[in-house]
Order: structure tokens, then sequence, then C-alpha cells
């Protein structure tokens, strides 16, 4: 059995990436909703070639000769080498077996997206960079705004576009140390592993639960000049807090 290990490791790997992107929508908890179908053709192409590897394993054990075929008795005894302090089977080094772990874990216990923990991590300091005027806002009240969008516009428009209107902005709550709650989202360019923060300041309201998912509605409470270090985070007056589920895409696109 120990001969088909790379094959049953590369269509597990195979499997899991196909777990999380073909039936399911998990992948959106680390890249972006473009990237589907590159991991699609990657998760068939390991399928694909596991299955290679072990019809020309198995094709090469049938035309084998009974000295190869032998236990370690009839091979002189050596079933296995030493090479570098690593043991080698007729497979290859045992060790490649850990990467089986990974996969296992995808494909059985996906890790979750990003929250809180992630998001306390990266500074709230900001450069002055890039005031100016922003494109003019779409009419009505609640105007519906991602974190990004809010953020940008709160902290770098001079023209203070946001200035007397209501908008609704989705989110995870997030503290901080001196017990003010924000709204919070993670902005990403390709997955996870870019991901920087857009949040705003929530007053007016009771905080939920840390990484519990809300729609804020309220105003934006102007502070600071545009562009400066007092102006980040923005800040809401909240009217209304409602809990909601978890986006199947938790990210914003930045």
């Amino acid at each position: 059995m120990r001969r088909y290990g790379p094959a049953v490791l590369l269509a597990l790997v195979g499997a899991a990436i196909l777990r999380v992107s073909l039936f399911s929508e998990l992948y959106l908890r680390y890249v972006q909703a473009g990237l589907r179908p590159y991991l699609v053709v990657s998760g068939v192409g390991l399928v694909l070639l596991g299955v290679v590897v072990g019809v020309v394993v198995r094709t090469a054990g049938e035309h084998d000769g009974p000295e190869e075929r032998g236990g370690p008795e009839e091979r002189g005894g050596h079933e296995e080498e030493q090479h570098d302090g690593h043991t080698h089977g007729p497979a290859g080094p045992r060790v490649a077996w850990l990467l089986a772990l990974p996969a296992l874990a995808l494909l059985l216990f996906p890790p979750p997206a990003l929250g809180s923990y992630s998001a306390e991590r990266e500074a709230a300091q900001r450069a002055a960079q890039g005031v100016g005027g922003f494109p003019a806002l779409p009419s009505g009240n609640p105007l519906d705004l991602t974190l990004g969008e809010f953020g940008s516009r709160a902290v770098y428009d001079s023209s203070r576009s946001l200035k007397g209107r209501t908008v609704r902005l989705t989110g995870f709550v997030t503290r901080g140390d001196d017990g003010t709650w924000y709204v919070t989202r993670l902005l990403v360019s390709c997955c996870a592993a870019d991901a920087t923060t857009g949040k705003a300041e929530v007053r007016g309201a009771d905080a939920p639960p840390v990484d519990t998912w809300v729609t804020v509605t309220g105003t934006w409470h102007p502070k600071g000049e545009p562009g400066s270090a007092a102006a980040w985070p923005p800040v809401l007056d909240v009217t209304s807090v409602r809990r909601v589920p978890q986006p199947d895409n938790p990210y914003e696109k930045r």
C-alpha cells in the first residue's frame, strides 16, 4: 500500500481543494471570488494526476519480476534505506505523509474566515494621503456602503460628501481596549494573506459580542481634518444595530 502513497496524497490534496471551491463557497474565506476557476482546475488536475500515478505504480508492479515483488528476505533484507538521517521506503520518505495533515484539515475542518484577532493586529495609524474630492454619492437614504468606501470618504474626502447622509454598513464586531466598539471588515486584494482592516467606531448603541456580524445604520460623525490621524477611525452615530448571518464572502475587495 505504501507504494501508492504519492497517488493518495495527490488525490487527497485535489479533493480538499475541490471541497472548498467546487462543492461549496468556503474558498471565499481565503481568496477572492475571481480565483475560483483556477482552484477548480487545480483540484481536478491533482485528482487526475493522483489517478494516473496510481495506475502507473500498479502497472509497474504487475511487470516487476519476483525479486522486485518479494518481501525483505527475498530482496536481501533491505526494505528501507537511510539517506541523510531520514528513513525511505519504496514510495519515498515517510515524512512526506505529513503533507496529508493540512489536506485532511481542509477537507474535514475548513478553517474559519479571519476575524477580530486579525483586524486588531493592524495598526490604526493612517498616512495623510489621497486627500481630495470623491464622486457624488447616489441619492436616497439609507445608503448601503462598504466599510472600505465609508472609511475612504470619511477620512480623505475634502468635500465631506458623507455629511448629513444616513448610511448602512455591514461587518463584524471588534472591541478597543477602552471599551469602544467597531463594525469591522477585512479588505483583500487577492487572498486572506494580504488582508487589511476597514472599520468604523460605533456610538449610541451597546456592543454585541465580539465577532458577531451586524448591520448598523446611522450618520457619519465628522472628526479631525481630512487625511489626519485624528480622522481615523471614522465614527458612526447609529440609530439601529441588527444582527445578521456572516455573508458567504466575508471580505471586501480592496
